[in-house]
């Protein structure tokens, strides 16, 4: 597998304790990583469940796991890329908290391991357009991706 995808970047995030709490921060208009506001939302996975696979044509993604880990794995579509079909793999969450970005036409998905909710917070470059997405899916178990997420024979993920 891969261990990197041109155009992905991974920042480390540093957590700020004290005796009240902790802060981390995500992303800042200030990072070498930013590039434009779209909006911000949170969406969750129970354990065991993956959400893949998408990948979009103009919009980048900026995303971290807030509470519990999830499995996130990327795919390489970009058929002029250095790193063409390749893969990468990451483990992101309460015990290593990542910012993943990435660029349009690399697909990518995950997956909640643990035995907890995962909390995923998504800063995309756009906002949600509900009448034209800028979404272009294919199943977990998709041929078109050399992947496995490790899906139980008759459940339905997704």
């Amino acid at each position: 597998m891969e261990s990197s995808i041109q155009g992905v970047h991974i920042k480390k995030l540093n957590v700020v304790s004290d005796e009240r709490g902790w802060l981390m921060e995500i992303l800042r208009c200030d990072d070498e990583l930013f590039q434009n506001f779209g909006q911000v939302y949170l969406t969750t996975a129970y354990p065991g469940v993956v959400k893949a696979w998408h990948y979009h044509k103009k919009q980048v993604d900026n995303f971290t796991c807030v509470h519990g880990m999830m499995k996130v794995a990327l795919y390489d579509a970009r058929a002029d890329s250095p790193t063409y079909k390749g893969l990468m793999e990451l483990f992101v969450g309460e015990k290593n908290p990542l910012l993943i970005q990435v660029p349009p036409g690399v697909y990518h998905g995950f997956k909640a391991v643990g035995k907890e909710t995962a909390y995923f917070v998504s800063i995309p470059t756009l906002p949600y357009d509900y009448k034209n997405p800028d979404e272009y899916r294919l199943p977990p178990d998709s041929s078109e991706i050399p992947y496995d997420w490790g899906l139980a024979p008759g459940l339905k993920h997704g």
